[in-house]
């Protein structure tokens, strides 16, 4: 009985494995895609930060420069005046 018993045990911890992996929430930008000023701004409070913005490579990658006044977040203004423009 206990070998029956350690038998289902082991195989059912792959199962656990696969079930876990459907609650994986999908990247906020596609890979190679740059995402619109809504999606970036996960928290809504109107800006980017960079923890938000590493969503998307590309927008990192400018980041600073488009960082106008350097307070550390792209605001609207800031996001639609820099090079990353979203893929339609």
């Amino acid at each position: 009985m206990n070998k029956l018993l350690a038998a289902a045990l082991i195989a059912s911890v792959p199962l656990a494995g696969f079930a876990a992996e459907g609650n994986k929430t999908p990247p906020a930008t596609p890979a190679g895609q740059s995402g619109t000023f809504e999606t970036l701004d996960a928290n809504k409070d109107g800006r980017i930060s960079m923890p938000e913005a590493s969503a998307d490579p590309r927008l990192v990658e400018i980041f600073s420069t488009a960082d106008k006044n350097g307070d550390g977040y792209l605001d609207n203004a800031e996001f639609d005046n820099s090079t990353v423009k979203p893929r339609k």
